[in-house]
């Protein structure tokens, strides 16, 4: 059964470790990750954004996919369904849909309007017993047409926003979607602890965790951050391991074609890439 991830999230900051959001985007990434936490006994949150939520042919079929695959595989830990960087109406749909979890993206509105949406949407969850999670300064890149520039909130914004009841906060850090450019210059460590500063408390949420090296994840976490999201990380290993399959001409071998057997080395890849995301966050055996 899909579970608010807030209970999750609240032990993970109590016990200085991270829970990993590590995004879906078909049956194979999806089996992939579910096998992978119940494999490690850890608590997990499976991300869906809304271009993904598209090409999957719409919430309900996400929904319908991943409470069957819980079932048929026989998960037992933790499992929040949670909308990735949503807009208003998105969350409004995953909402209905079934979700348990759902971010409303505000933060390329003006501060005023993001706390109006905010809040009506945590109502909405809290009637419902979901958890929700926003966002103040955008982070950098693009990410299924969401685009930003990698700012670092405004502390005072982050408090006015934690402060609407919402169960989880991303501040922008200087942390970007995708991969990270040569010339990046780090987390900003002084925004992090002047927003956690004025939010007590509230669990923090990391965007961008593609890339950071493992030392600024781990400081991340000793200063308040207990989720952190994955995405092109995943998306990289699959391809490789697709790719390699395909250049050794496998596909050619016998029945290599079948989709089952041309998927299998990416979505291993994806294993192993979660396995060791959730190592280095610390929620193996938490769940």
């Amino acid at each position: 059964m899909l579970v608010s991830a807030k209970e999750m999230l609240d032990k993970a900051r109590d016990g200085h470790y991270a829970v990993g959001q590590f995004n879906i985007n078909n049956l194979e990434w999806t089996k992939a990750v579910l096998t992978t936490a119940q494999e490690l006994n850890s608590p997990v949150i499976l991300g869906v954004s809304e271009g993904a939520g598209k090409y999957m042919t719409g919430y309900k079929t996400v929904v319908g996919m991943v409470n069957g695959m819980m079932e048929e595989l026989n998960i037992t830990v933790p499992v929040a369904l949670h909308l990735d960087h949503g807009s208003y109406d998105g969350c409004i749909k995953c909402i209905e849909a079934g979700f348990s979890s759902v971010m409303f993206d505000g933060s390329h509105y003006p501060i005023a309007e993001n706390i109006e949406k905010t809040t009506a949407l945590v109502k909405i969850c809290k009637e419902k017993g979901l958890s929700i999670e926003a966002e103040v300064g955008s982070i950098g890149g693009e990410e299924d047409g969401v685009v930003g520039a990698g700012e670092c909130a405004d502390p005072d914004e982050c408090k006015a926003i934690a402060d609407l009841g919402i169960d989880f906060l991303a501040a922008g850090i200087g942390n970007i979607h995708g991969k990270y450019p040569a010339n990046w210059k780090g987390l900003s460590f002084e925004t992090l602890e002047a927003v956690k500063e004025k939010v007590g408390d509230m669990p923090l949420v990391l965007h961008g965790g593609t890339g950071i090296p493992a030392d600024m994840i781990q400081k991340a976490i000793s200063l308040g951050v207990a989720k952190i999201n994955v995405n092109t990380e995943c998306q990289l290993s699959f391809a490789d391991a697709t790719r390699k399959y395909i250049e050794a001409g496998k596909d050619l071998e016998g029945k290599g074609f079948d989709p089952r057997k041309l998927l299998a080395p990416g979505t291993e890849a994806i294993k192993a890439t979660v396995k060791e995301k959730m190592e280095l966050f610390g929620s193996v055996g938490k769940a």
